[in-house]
């Protein structure tokens, strides 16, 4: 029974991804209604939905004005939530969703994998030379999502607004602003304060959601499966800052996971993940465009088929040990 609960919870882990706010396009007409997506699993793919219980905070900046957005606005397509809602005046806006905290208990070996597998590097350094890698693992996670996104012509200052996310990015310049070939810097903060050395992953797709095109390498083989190799590696410097070359037009994204040791009772760390999504370039901003519509996920597999499939495979495993003793 011991190996059926281990890989149980290696398949609730690795279904479980990074969180992106993301919009078919993200330049819209003032005063229309529109949706923003929220996938969690990869930039390319919603794995699952997240429930309105798990939603610690949504909020809408624009116009200098902050909104929090309520539960009924809120719907799903299959495993992708989205939000739907209606654009104010012209200006530069901000979405952002912030969960609440949840446990996982690991192995040695499931939390080591993790850390490989999402890029928390300086975590599985730390184990490897501390000698820990044997070590089980009760983590405390939760996750900070933005998105920044351009309405009418008008830019405003709402894209340097700060939420106030345990982990948040904040760029230093109107996204909306850069054309291919300029230089971005965008500020890391950590409970308000610039978070140094900290690992940053960047990567950008194409104007239809599909193919990352960034230089770039990857850590295993799950996250080449899921294009996280598109993904290029950098560290803030001492004031949390990263610059990124725009080398294209289209959608960029950014990821990071802050883990640190935790000191509370029956916890043994905590991480707080954050991502960042804008676009880049012209945008179309034709009466066709107001209205949302979603990707056309009938390619894809329902997320209740993906965890049917990947329960009856585990069954199958535990039955099969059982019959071998």
């Amino acid at each position: 029974m011991k190996k059926f609960t281990f890989l149980l919870v290696g398949f609730v882990l690795f279904s479980s991804h990074d969180m992106f706010l993301k919009m078919d396009t993200h330049f819209l007409q003032p005063n229309t209604l529109s949706a923003i997506q929220l996938f969690n699993g990869t930039f390319e793919k919603s794995e699952n939905i997240i429930d309105r219980i798990r939603m610690k905070d949504v909020s809408l900046v624009g116009n200098g004005m902050r909104s929090s957005v309520d539960s009924s606005q809120w719907s799903e397509v299959e495993y992708i939530t989205l939000l739907n809602f209606k654009t104010g005046e012209a200006g530069t806006w901000v979405a952002g969703v912030s969960t609440k905290p949840n446990n996982i208990e690991l192995s040695a070996k499931d939390f080591n994998e993790y850390l490989e597998h999402d890029g928390v590097l300086d975590m599985l350094d730390w184990r490897k030379e501390n000698n820990t890698l044997d070590k089980s693992a009760v983590e405390k996670y939760s996750k900070h999502v933005k998105t920044i996104f351009q309405v009418g012509d008008k830019k405003t200052d709402d894209w340097k607004t700060v939420l106030g996310y345990p982990i948040e990015f904040v760029p230093v310049r109107n996204p909306y602003e850069l054309k291919k070939g300029d230089t971005l810097q965008i500020k890391l903060l950590s409970n308000g304060k610039p978070l140094p050395n900290q690992l940053v992953y960047v990567g950008a797709g194409t104007e239809d959601h599909g193919h990352s095109h960034e230089e770039g390498h990857t850590h295993d083989h799950e996250a080449e499966a899921h294009h996280h190799h598109d993904a290029t590696r950098l560290r803030t410097d001492a004031d949390g800052l990263i610059s990124i070359q725009i080398t294209s037009e289209g959608y960029w994204y950014l990821r990071t996971i802050q883990m640190e040791h935790s000191e509370e009772p029956e916890l043994t760390h905590e991480s707080n993940w954050a991502t960042l999504t804008f676009q880049v370039g012209q945008g179309h901003l034709h009466d066709d465009d107001n209205h949302h519509h979603p990707h056309d996920h009938s390619h894809g597999i329902p997320s209740f088929v993906y965890w049917m499939i990947g329960i009856l495979l585990i069954a199958g495993l535990y039955l099969g040990i059982r019959k071998k003793r």
